[in-house]
């Protein structure tokens, strides 16, 4: 898929469009040319509309103190502002702006400075002195300097404008769990003071023994109105049972709490609990997935925010499991998951069908697996996790493709359960490098072209490490 592929699920980034000059109501160079270029501004503004980034447009050039003060105190106001864009007009007075810029940056949301090249105006030297000051006094922020016709610099923008969505959206969210740890799993827990420090997200909790209630309060009726929707991805219903109804109650019972509870993502124990004492959660998190909320299982905070980010970031549902089977020469990894697979995402070779968990040191209760095989397409792997206490994230770009008819088979015989979700991927970067500084089994497969520079806008918003083998 394409960078300028969107979709209604899709995030639409809001930003504040500033523009600032001493030079303008209607002031003209000594050759007899206005300096402030309207039609330079117009077209910045459409190019940016057109990319997928919607402007909250301040009405006047900004040249003052008292302008900067009132108009970066409008953008704060107004909390749907993700961050603000600068463009510059002509040249500034940097001390009348910088006053303001630094108050609005001590929000958190994201500034970004905006040059057209071209002399009239003076609006590269504008553009300049004021990405100096910030610079100077420390203010972080993204500075662009290229056409509104150069499609690069435009991405540029709307990326940063992607990222400052994201941090924005987060800043007060609340992020649910199921239940505690999972599998013994160290890597993945959560300090709630430093997802709060760093993210401004609640994290709120439910027993396990809550979920299992709200399941079996699910109805026959409900259970009826799944099946249409069952049929429509899978081709058929699975087979009735004790254990497969309760498989279906489960992901009931998780959107019924997730959606009382308005949880931006949640994560969930998975095993040990649930896998024992009621069903699997491998059918539940793949409908979680497929309906584009953020997830993860074993009570892994760091892979439930990556999975949220990078849905929020692309038009296909996101995929995550266990690096599996990798090939370091043939830079080639294969992502196996217990069956947590939006099941959309299955390929050529063949639909996505109905399968049984079937391990039984991950919970005696059993329950619904997915059978699929991700589609071809380019994306990313990724996962946030932590070094020494510090966030950082692991962002790699990647060819995701499906093996040969001839082959298949004994690629997913390969690590003993061929029932399981499959992935298969080449990457693009240095595998080794990849390996010494993955942090988890657990690795994020998103569709798109916009996840990678997107994701490393919005670590550099939040101070999160990057590494990008």
């Amino acid at each position: 898929m394409g960078s300028k592929n969107r979709s209604i699920d899709m995030i639409t980034p809001r930003m504040g469009f500033i523009v600032y000059g001493v030079h303008k109501d209607g002031l003209k160079d000594p050759m007899g040319n206005p300096f402030i270029d309207e039609q330079v501004i117009a077209q910045s503004k459409r190019a940016l509309v057109d990319r997928g980034v919607e402007l909250v447009e301040y009405p006047i050039v900004v040249a003052t103190k008292n302008e900067a003060r009132l108009a970066f105190k409008t953008m704060k106001d107004d909390e749907r502002v993700d961050g603000v864009i600068l463009f510059s007009g002509t040249w500034v007075w940097a001390s009348n702006m910088i006053a303001a810029i630094r108050d609005y940056g001590l929000t958190g949301k994201g500034i970004c400075i905006w040059t057209h090249p071209g002399s009239q105006g003076w609006r590269p030297v504008g553009g300049l002195v004021l990405h100096g000051a910030l610079l100077e006094i420390g203010i972080p922020h993204q500075f662009v300097y290229g056409f509104a016709e150069e499609s690069d610099e435009i991405d540029k923008i709307f990326h940063f404008s992607q990222a400052c969505h994201l941090k924005n959206r987060l800043n007060q969210a609340t992020v649910g769990a199921f239940g505690g740890r999972g599998m013994g799993q160290t890597v993945g827990v959560a300090d709630p003071s430093q997802w709060m420090k760093v993210f401004g997200i609640d994290i709120d909790t439910r027993d396990t023994t809550e979920l299992i209630r709200v399941a079996e309060e699910v109805t026959p009726d409900q259970l009826k109105n799944l099946e249409p929707r069952l049929i429509k991805l899978f081709g058929k219903l699975p087979e009735s049972s004790v254990v497969n109804e309760r498989s279906l109650r489960l992901y009931l019972a998780i959107k019924t709490i997730v959606e009382k509870e308005k949880w931006e993502f949640y994560t969930i124990q998975s095993f040990p609990g649930l896998g024992d004492d009621y069903s699997a959660t491998c059918f539940a998190q793949s409908m979680m997935l497929e309906d584009r909320v953020g997830t993860s299982t074993l009570g892994d905070f760091n892979t439930a925010l990556t999975v949220y980010l990078m849905t929020r970031l692309s038009s296909e549902p996101v995929y995550y499991g266990d690096l599996q089977h990798i090939d370091k020469k043939r830079r080639e990894i294969k992502i196996i998951g217990d069956g947590a697979i939006p099941p959309s995402l299955a390929g050529k070779v063949g639909p996505a069908g109905f399968s049984v968990h079937g391990i039984p040191t991950e919970g005696q209760a059993g329950g619904l697996s997915i059978r699929a095989v991700a589609k071809v397409g380019k994306g990313i792997l990724a996962r946030l996790g932590r070094v020494n206490g510090e966030f950082r994230m692991v962002i790699v770009r990647v060819s995701i493709f499906e093996p040969s008819q001839e082959t298949i088979m004994e690629r997913l015989d390969e690590c003993g359960i061929p029932f399981w979700p499959h992935g298969f991927v080449t990457v693009e970067g240095d595998i080794e490098y990849l390996l010494e500084n993955w942090m988890n089994e657990y690795a994020c497969l998103g569709y798109g072209d916009d996840l990678y520079p997107a994701l490393i806008d919005f670590c550099k918003l939040t101070g999160i490490t990057v590494v990008l083998p």
